[in-house]
């Protein structure tokens, strides 16, 4: 039977990550750093993250502290070990990396649409237009630091990837609209529709 400890899922590889910045951190803080990922990558949730410290303390690639405090509980901080930055590094040198899984729930909806009406998909169409566009404004927010920021240079890169992904899923659920929209032989905005429902 081998000794051979099972490879590491990508979310151990993600927390690694928010440690190597050089700041220990919490496991809320890092739950709150791991926001900044819903950009480009799902977020672990706070149970998740703490089961990946679990597993990453075990094999010596995080260590932690208590922390006493004044008037509120005291907190456990994690950091990365020089073993866990190894191993952090082996993994981004990969030659090849997961292949990219699209999770899109309007596009599945849209998908089946034939068992719906027309107004009903662009409806659905126009608040993924609204929510995209909320996005981009808070992605802009989260750039503007990191570009302040010279640790963060690549990660400011991703957030310009970010970007150029929002607006072109904004501009092309628009281009889907209007066709939806000459569908139904008007180019009326479906709210007031929508409110009827």
């Amino acid at each position: 039977m081998s000794d051979e400890l099972p490879p590491l899922p990508t979310t151990s590889y993600a927390v690694l990550g928010l440690l190597s910045f050089g700041e220990p951190l919490s496991g809320y803080e890092i739950r709150k750093w791991a926001e900044n990922m819903r950009f480009f990558y799902w977020p672990p949730a706070q149970s998740q993250i703490y089961s990946e410290l679990r597993r990453l303390s075990e094999r010596g690639f995080v260590e932690s502290a208590e922390v006493v405090q004044t008037g509120k509980p005291d907190k456990r901080l994690y950091c990365i070990t020089p073993t866990g930055e190894g191993a952090l590094r082996v993994w981004l040198e990969e030659e090849r990396a997961e292949p990219t899984i699209v999770k899109n729930s309007v596009a599945l909806k849209l998908f089946f649409g034939h068992m719906t009406r027309p107004e009903v998909l662009a409806g659905m169409l126009e608040r993924f237009v609204d929510d995209t566009q909320q996005m981009l404004g808070q992605l802009a927010v989260v750039q503007k630091y990191m570009e302040n920021e010279p640790k963060f240079a690549a990660s400011a890169l991703v957030t310009e990837w970010g970007c150029h992904h929002y607006n072109a899923e904004a501009e092309m659920t628009q281009r889907l609209l209007a066709r939806l929209r000459g569908q139904l032989g008007t180019n009326a905005d479906y709210s007031d529709k929508r409110s009827e429902r």
